[in-house]
């Protein structure tokens, strides 16, 4: 861990590979959890971590990792953009994470209740990079789409082409292709 004392604190750290290990073993276990549960109450979990994370004004590192999970939460329950089958159930496994009440640090401890979360909002944003990317560009050209559908490439056309792009990159990140490798540095604090 590295602390910047000048100026805004800037606090870097890393996670070895057993830290990872740990946080990857958490999110499996709630993920096993999930095939027992109802898919509404890991939205409502996932929605009541965001109502809670936000009431408590947290840091702005938090925030930004709450804004990820906000668009996790869109991404599965916007009706343009209809994610079906294998994609849906990847994103509400890694949704069951947040929906589980038990947190390794308790929300309630100031200035660190949330750190647990963050870091692990982060790891799923990680494992989830092609969905959100090519969501975030639906969510960017959906206007423009909706606007031209009679003259050009109709919503769900483009929805269905990012889609399969997004498969395509997951599938490229799984076999060692662009993207892959561990995360060992997941965020700054600033």
């Amino acid at each position: 861990m590295t602390v910047q004392t000048e100026g805004p604190i800037r606090i870097d750290f890393a996670l070895d590979e057993s830290d990872l290990a740990y946080f990857r073993e958490r999110l499996e276990k709630s993920r096993k959890k999930w095939s027992m549960r109802d898919d509404d109450k890991v939205i409502i979990g996932a929605r009541a971590l965001i109502a809670e994370t936000m009431k408590a004004s947290p840091p702005h590192f938090v925030k930004e990792r709450v804004d990820k999970l906000q668009a996790m939460l869109d991404m599965l329950l916007d009706r343009d953009w209809k994610l079906e089958g294998e994609d849906y159930e990847r994103v509400m496994r890694a949704l069951a994470y947040f929906a589980d009440p038990q947190d390794l640090i308790p929300d309630h401890i100031p200035g660190l209740g949330f750190l647990d979360d963050a870091i692990m909002i982060e790891l799923v944003a990680y494992e989830l990079e092609p969905e959100m990317e090519a969501y975030a560009e639906f969510c960017v050209n959906r206007e423009e789409l909706a606007a031209k559908q009679a003259d050009a490439v109709p919503l769900e056309e483009a929805r269905d082409q990012l889609q399969t792009r997004m498969r395509r990159r997951r599938r490229r990140r799984g076999s060692g292709g662009e993207g892959s490798g561990v995360v060992t540095s997941l965020f700054n604090v600033g």
